[in-house]
């Protein structure tokens, strides 16, 4: 069954299916609506429900209360309609830059390699090319699961069928250590859809750009990395990688070369936990010595929330303005029923 369901934004109603998400029919109609994690962690994906009626899905209290429910706000990404329906996002948030639908997508695993502790890079070609903007993600199908799990892009725009995605593992994790650390071969068949996501770097900026990953945070890193370089959209960016040590740390050689063949980027990783010959400290504090002030430059920060939330604090103390910092939060995927968190 499928229900009408009109944004308050004044735009033409799109058609939603009952089993599924409004965020998913409104991406998959080029519809756009707020969201971030798209797993019903951040709350970026609100609305209010101003006419008719959904069927909440699975939602945390911390993230929604029962109050906000009954006083008619939603979250768009575990949501689906019961009725035809009248939505306004309390995010009014809007992408920079193209607005790229929501599509499903199957390839083949071509490479499954251990880069780092606990992390591996899966690269896959899909059948079809996929449009998508840097530093954005997709949402790999669980064999045998229905459940999905949301990895974002380190390949850039232009390589659209050829997809790298960074994974780490997380012990008793359904997606990780069940899947991409334990059944996985090169040569298998994967579903997958995408692109998702409001993290990107797409416009050309006279600024120059401050970017901070933690883990796997490095992926969406690289991405943006290598598409506003080859369009040549900022002129400069520095790249800071934090790991406990130097076994956490991947792609090094990649960077040390792109560092040395192009002079508008800089790469600067940081060991938290080990002594070393490069950087040592938590990843911000070495960002706040490097800078005596970040006015008048922009930022993109991945990885934990921890770490995002102290790189945000650290460069508003460097007088970074606030609307010039972009971050994406990485989170674990919420359990489904009897099953372990991937």
């Amino acid at each position: 069954m499928e229900h009408s369901v009109t944004v308050s934004d004044g735009g033409q109603p799109f058609r939603a299916a009952a089993n599924r998400s409004v965020l998913e029919s409104a991406l998959r109609e080029n519809r756009w609506l707020p969201h971030a994690c798209s797993q019903g962690t951040c709350g970026t994906c609100k609305i209010r429900v101003l006419c008719g009626e959904v069927d909440h899905g699975r939602v945390d209290d911390a993230v929604l209360s029962g109050a906000e429910r009954a006083s008619g706000l939603a979250l768009a990404c575990q949501a689906s309609p019961r009725t035809d329906l009248t939505v306004a996002p309390l995010n009014e948030a809007a992408p920079v830059g193209p607005r790229h639908p929501l599509r499903d997508h199957t390839g083949t695993v071509l490479e499954l390699a251990d880069i780092a502790r606990r992390t591996r890079r899966l690269v896959v070609e899909l059948d079809e090319p996929m449009e998508f903007s840097a530093g954005q993600y997709a949402e790999l199908i669980v064999p045998g699961s229905g459940v999905a799990r949301q990895y974002s892009m380190a390949n850039p725009p232009f390589e659209s069928r050829r997809l790298e995605f960074h994974v780490r593992k997380v012990d008793g994790g359904l997606a990780t250590e069940g899947w991409i650390f334990g059944s996985l071969r090169p040569g298998d068949r994967i579903e997958l859809r995408g692109p998702l996501g409001q993290f990107a770097l797409v416009r050309p900026q006279g600024e120059p750009a401050i970017l901070i990953g933690g883990g796997t945070g490095l992926a969406p890193l690289k991405s943006i990395v290598r598409h506003a370089l080859s369009e040549d959209l900022v002129p400069g960016i520095d790249l800071y990688h934090g790991g406990r040590g130097q076994a956490d740390l991947y792609d090094v050689d990649f960077f040390r070369a792109l560092e040395a063949a192009d002079s508008r980027f800089r790469y600067h990783p940081v060991l938290s936990e080990e002594q070393w010959d490069g950087a040592t400290g938590m990843v911000t504090d070495v960002v706040l010595d490097d800078f005596a002030s970040c006015r008048g430059r922009s930022a993109y920060l991945c990885g934990p929330p921890a770490m995002v939330t102290a790189a945000v604090k650290a460069l508003k103390r460097r007088r970074m303005a606030p609307r010039s910092i972009f971050k994406e939060e990485f989170t674990v995927g919420a359990a489904p029923p009897a099953m372990s968190p991937a």
